[in-house]
């Protein structure tokens, strides 16, 4: 599938590509992966069914990580560092698991190689599918309507993100009737019991975070030998955003 993305300096450096999380875009990287383009030539990726890349019925992680091998086979990349935030984390994951040649160094963020099944997906994802697009006037609008199942003020802006105003009215940006099916699938481990990368692995966790937890350590070293666990203190499920001079500090290190 031919990704969507967007290049944010540092040509001629080594190649960092970065992916985000579910119903975010490459748009939620610009400035941070702009710092990094001080040691880096740094892509951020669109996913399938998110941003401006193609939607497609198959969302499953084996098929994310087989379109950014199929992007960098387009850019005429052999190798690249990763950079991965929760579902984007999950996806750099497994493909450095499955083709470590490809991949020189990751960086997973805020998210373990465990199942997640949480309620607050289910919310936010009934919130989205309950909107009705024919009858709202703006984001503004929007999140309000979120307001009645979703208390976060910063999520319901983050949702509104995912509207796009057309000159037939508002539609949604995400695939989301094939992410809503498919939220118990990326809610999963993407790794299997065999998988390991032995390269240089940095998890970076947000303190105010339940993403990563110290019992999940164990099993984050059983897969990657290497890992290196640093946690942001101050920060949530988005420390490349809440603390982005530490984050940048500590994945350019």
């Amino acid at each position: 599938m031919p990704l969507h993305h967007s290049e944010l300096g540092g040509a001629g450096k080594p190649p960092l590509i970065l992916l985000h999380g579910m119903l975010g875009s490459s748009r939620n990287w610009q400035t941070t992966g702009r710092e990094l383009a001080s040691q880096f030539h740094v892509f951020a990726l669109d996913a399938r069914n998110h941003g401006r890349s193609p939607h497609a019925p198959e969302m499953d992680y084996p098929a994310m990580a087989d379109d950014l091998f199929a992007w960098m086979d387009a850019q005429g990349l052999e190798k690249a560092s990763l950079v991965g935030h929760s579902m984007g984390g999950k996806t750099a994951m497994l493909a450095a698991c499955r083709h470590p040649e490809r991949v020189e160094q990751l960086v997973v963020v805020d998210v373990a190689p465990k199942d997640y099944a949480w309620a607050a997906h289910r919310v936010e994802f009934a919130a989205l599918n309950e909107l009705n697009l024919a009858d709202i006037s703006s984001r503004r609008e929007a999140e309000m309507r979120f307001e009645a199942r979703v208390q976060d003020l910063g999520m319901r802006k983050f949702l509104a993100t995912n509207l796009e105003r057309t000159d037939a009215g508002w539609r949604w940006v995400v695939n989301l009737p094939v992410l809503t099916a498919a939220l118990p699938v990326l809610e999963k481990n993407s790794l299997a019991p065999g998988d390991r990368y032995d390269g240089p692995v940095l998890f970076i966790a947000g303190g105010k975070s339940k993403y990563v937890q110290p019992a999940d350590h164990e099993t984050i070293r059983c897969h990657f030998p290497s890992a290196r666990i640093e946690v942001i203190a101050g920060s949530g499920h988005n420390p490349h955003m809440d603390r982005r001079e530490e984050f940048v500090r500590l994945a350019s290190a």
